[in-house]
C-alpha cells in the first residue's frame, strides 16, 4: 500500500510540477528570465570583499568537484562568470540571500556570510542538475530566498556507537547541502565517553571502552586534535557544533573511569548518576567544562539533564546526598536535580557560554537568557508551554516526528516505534509546529532538530539508511514556511537526490522502491543494562 501511495504522488508530482527544479530546500520566490548561461573553464569567481575570499574558494573547489572544472579568482567584477558580494543585512533575516543568473553573469548577494554560504548551495544544486559532462548551461533565473528557523539541526549519539572522523564530515557535507546550521554533538552518556580531557585522561582510556552492543569494545574517542579539525571543517560550512556533556544522569562510563564521583542509580541501572552530594563532584565537572569550552567557539554547552529519575533510589540512600537535602532543606529528589543543574549551570555561564538542556529542565529555575531548552518529550506538550511561556529559547526536536532512530515504514523491524507510530519521510516534512495540535507562533521558538540516536546503529549502513531521505524532508521543514511546502513538487525533487546519495556510496531508504533498499539488520546489545 505504501509502494502505491508514493508511486501515486509521484506520478501527480511529474504531472502537476515537471518544470520545477529540484531543489531542497526549494525557495521562497524562484522568477524565471529570459536567456541562460555557460558555465565553462574559462569562468572566474569574483569575491567581493576579502571576507569572501574563503567563501570563493570553497565554491570553486566544489565546482570543481562535480564539474571538473578549474575555475579561477577574478581580479575585477565586470569580467567574472560568478559574483559573490555581501551588501547592507538592515532589514534581512539572517542567512538570506539574493542569487540572480542573467546571461551574462551570475551573482549572489546577501547580508551576512552565512546567506552568501546559503546562496552558493543553492547554485551548486543547480549546477548539479544541469552538469552534462562537464558542459554547465543555466537557465536565467532570479531566487531571493530565506530560512523559516534559525536554528536547523540534527543531533548524533556517538557515546552508544562510534563512527569516526570521516562519518561525521559526511554528515556536516550533507548538512550543508541542505543549509542544516546546527550539529548537536552527544559524545558523553552511558556506554561511551567519547571526548579526550587531558587532566582526566580515563574518562576516554577506560570510559571510552565499549559501546551500547558490546561492552568489551576496545576503546574509541575523539582526541582534542580531532575535535578541532571536525569543528574547523564545520565551521567552513557555516555550522555550529554543540557537544553535550550529560549530567547529572547518564554518567555510567565517566563513572566507571572516575568512581570517587559515582553516587545514584537503581539495581537495575547502578552508577547512573555523578554524586550531586559529594562537593568535589561539582570542581570535577567543571574542569571537564573549561576543557570543553576551549575545543567549541559555538560558545553553547548542553548539559542534558534527562532521565535523572533513574537515580532517585540510589539518591536516597546516598548518605552525602542525604545531608545535602537537611542543609539546604531540599525536601526532594527533583529539589537535588535543580540545585545540582543551578550549580553546573553557573559554571558555564562562568566561561562565556550558555546553557542548552532537555525539557526535564524547564521548571529548574535556569535563567531564560541564558538558558536554550529542547522540547523532545512529544507526550508532554505542557513543558513546552511552560518553556514558551516562561520566555525560554526553545529548540523543538520531539520523537514524533523527529526522532530518526524512530523506524520510517511500518514493515521496518529494526528500529523504535511509539506504539504503532513511527517517523515516515512525509511526517517529518510536513511538520509544523504552528498548526494542530500545538499551534505555537512564538518568537522564542529557535527551530527544529533530528536526533539520531544510535543503539540500533551499529554501522554506516544503518545510520544512512535512517538519516536519508529523511535529512532532505527535515531541511524542507526548517526552511520553508508551511504554506509554501508543495509535498508533489518534494517527492518529484527526491527522485533526482537519491540519485545524488546513490553517487555518493549512500547506503539510504528509497520510499518509492522499498524492495530495492532493504532495511539493515541491527544486532542485539549484549548487555542490556542501558537506559535507551
Amino acid at each position: 500500500m505504501r509502494i502505491l501511495f508514493f508511486a501515486l504522488l509521484l506520478l501527480l508530482a511529474t504531472g502537476s510540477s515537471g518544470q520545477q527544479l529540484s531543489l531542497v530546500p526549494y525557495p521562497k520566490t524562484l522568477v524565471p528570465l529570459n536567456g541562460s548561461f555557460r558555465l565553462d573553464e574559462k569562468g572566474t569567481v569574483f569575491p567581493a570583499s576579502s571576507t569572501v575570499r574563503p567563501l570563493d574558494l570553497y565554491l570553486r573547489q566544489e565546482i570543481f568537484k562535480v564539474t571538473r572544472q578549474t575555475l579561477r579568482q577574478a581580479p575585477r567584477e565586470k569580467q567574472a562568470a560568478i559574483v559573490l558580494s555581501l551588501t547592507s543585512a538592515k532589514g534581512r533575516v539572517p542567512g538570506a540571500y539574493k542569487l540572480t543568473i542573467a546571461s551574462r553573469q551570475i551573482s549572489i548577494r546577501a547580508g551576512d556570510q552565512e546567506g552568501l554560504f546559503n546562496g552558493i548551495q543553492t547554485l551548486l544544486q543547480l549546477i548539479r542538475l544541469a552538469n552534462a559532462k562537464g558542459v554547465v548551461t543555466l537557465t536565467a533565473m532570479h531566487i531571493e530566498d530565506e530560512p523559516l528557523y534559525s536554528w536547523r539541526g540534527l543531533m548524533l549519539d556517538e557515546s552508544r556507537h562510534f563512527f569516526g572522523k570521516e562519518k561525521v564530515k559526511q554528515l556536516l557535507d550533507w548538512m550543508a547541502v541542505y543549509k542544516l546550521n546546527r550539529f548537536h554533538w552527544h559524545l558523553t552518556d552511558e556506554p561511551g565517553w567519547r571526548m579526550e580531557i587531558k587532566r582526566y585522561p580515563r574518562l576516554t582510556l577506560v570510559g571510552g571502552i565499549g559501546n551500547h552492543t558490546d561492552s568489551n569494545q576496545p576503546a574509541r574517542y575523539y582526541t582534542q586534535e580531532d575535535v578541532r579539525e571536525i569543528v574547523a571543517y564545520a565551521a567552513t560550512r557555516f555550522i555550529a557544533v554543540i557537544p553535550e556533556v550529560d549530567m547529572p544522569g547518564h554518567a555510567t562510563a565517566a563513572n566507571r573511569a572516575y568512581p570517587e564521583y559515582s553516587g545514584g542509580g537503581t539495581k537495575a541501572h547502578p552508577e547512573f548518576t555523578f554524586n550531586a552530594g559529594h562537593e568535589p563532584t561539582y570542581s570535577y565537572l567543571t574542569n571537564i567544562l573549561k576543557e570543553t569550552q576551549l575545543l567549541f567557539p559555538s560558545n553553547l554547552i548542553h548539559l542534558g539533564g534527562d532521565e535523572v529519575r533513574f537515580a532517585h533510589d540510589g539518591w536516597k540512600a546516598n548518605q552525602k546526598i542525604t545531608a545535602l537535602k537537611q542543609r539546604l532543606s531540599l525536601a526532594t529528589e527533583v529539589d537535588v536535580e535543580k540545585y545540582f543543574m543551578k550549580r553546573m549551570a553557573d559554571s558555564v555561564f562562568n566561561l562565556g557560554a550558555k546553557v542548552l538542556v532537555w525539557d526535564e529542565m524547564v521548571r529548574a529555575g535556569l535563567p531564560v537568557d541564558q538558558t536554550i531548552i529542547f522540547w523532545w518529550r512529544h507526550d508532554k506538550p505542557a513543558e513546552l508551554e511552560h518553556a514558551i511561556g516562561m520566555g525560554y529559547q526553545t529548540v523543538l526536536c520531539p520523537r514524533l516526528p523527529l526522532y530518526f532512530d524512530f523506524v520510517q515504514d511500518s514493515t521496518h523491524l529494526h528500529g523504535r516505534k511509539w506504539g504503532k507510530q513511527f517517523n515516515d519521510l512525509l511526517s517529518v516534512y510536513r511538520y509544523d509546529p504552528t498548526g494542530q495540535p500545538l499551534r505555537l507562533k512564538s518568537q522564542n521558538i529557535l527551530g527544529l532538530q533530528a536526533n539520531l540516536w544510535t543503539e540500533t546503529i551499529q554501522n554506516s549502513e544503518r545510520l544512512d539508511f535512517l538519516t536519508f531521505p529523511r535529512l532532505a524532508a527535515l531541511a524542507e521543514a526548517c526552511w520553508s514556511n508551511p504554506g509554501q511546502r508543495n509535498e508533489t513538487r518534494f517527492l518529484t525533487t527526491l527522485k533526482t537526490h537519491l540519485s545524488w546519495y546513490r553517487e555518493a556510496g549512500l547506503h539510504f531508504y528509497d520510499p518509492f522502491k522499498p524492495s530495492e533498499s532493504p532495511e539493515p539488520a541491527s544486532r542485539k546489545r549484549i548487555e542490556q543494562s542501558y537506559i535507551d
